[in-house]
């Protein structure tokens, strides 16, 4: 339950500043007389724009966690095995979402901690709830984040050196960050394919051997592949030392 409103901060967080501005200065409906008494209603552009910036923010917020490293495992770990649509993706998706609040769940706890129950308690204002909460999530991302794709991002918007990773903004860093979790998660898919990989060469050796060339070496291997992957507990490894990569 804890992890449960921890991750509900998160977005309350997140959706709290787009939705206080509407309320404080933008109406969200206009009306205008009409003939006979009769009245128009319409939408503002601005609240328009901001009620659609809102649908970016789940998204945001995936990119800037572990979701986006373990569903590329996941899915390299499903190409590995030469089964294209099993696990179907809707399963892959859920996998990735329960993994990924797992492994922030020490991150979504802070945040609930030092930024949520102050400010619902009165004692911080919204501006200090929002620092405070966004601290613990560079702090993850920073840890994630390869100096090089830091420093590329750093030049490509003319930052200045900087001196501290408190210093290191957030337009920087994101980009940063998923760019190093993209390669993270091809690293990880490489050393998964490998074992798949030498069971394909040794069954399409065998089939060449025997002449069976007419024969699709996938569907040989393919049996050969699952009972590989159950035989090593390969969910157990694969999950585990998933949830591993983020703390070590």
């Amino acid at each position: 339950m804890r992890r449960t409103a921890a991750i509900a901060a998160l977005f309350c967080l997140a959706c709290l500043p787009a939705a206080t501005l509407a309320q404080a200065t933008l109406p969200a409906l206009t009306t205008t007389p009409g003939p006979n008494g009769a009245e128009t209603y319409s939408l503002s552009v601005q609240t328009l724009l901001m009620l659609t910036s809102l649908t970016f923010i789940p998204a945001a917020l995936l990119m800037m966690t572990g979701f986006t490293r373990i569903i590329i495992v996941l899915g390299l770990m499903r190409s590995a095995l030469g089964t294209p649509t099993t696990p179907p993706n809707m399963v892959l998706v859920g996998l990735a979402l329960f993994l990924t609040a797992y492994t922030m769940s020490p991150v979504f706890d802070q945040i609930y901690k030092d930024a949520y129950q102050p400010l619902s308690n009165g004692t911080i204002s919204f501006e200090t709830a929002i620092e405070r909460g966004s601290e613990p999530l560079r702090t993850f991302m920073l840890h994630q984040t390869r100096e090089s794709d830091l420093s590329l991002f750093a030049n490509l918007t003319n930052q200045p050196p900087m001196e501290s990773s408190a210093a290191v903004p957030m337009k920087v860093l994101i980009p940063a960050f998923i760019t190093s979790e993209l390669k993270t998660a091809f690293q990880i898919g490489f050393t998964i394919f490998i074992p798949f990989l030498i069971i394909d060469l040794v069954v399409a050796s065998v089939l060449m051997g025997l002449g069976m060339m007419m024969v699709p070496p996938i569907s040989v291997s393919l049996p050969f592949k699952l009972m590989l992957f159950v035989l090593a507990d390969g969910w157990h490894m694969l999950l585990g030392s998933l949830a591993r990569s983020f703390y070590q």
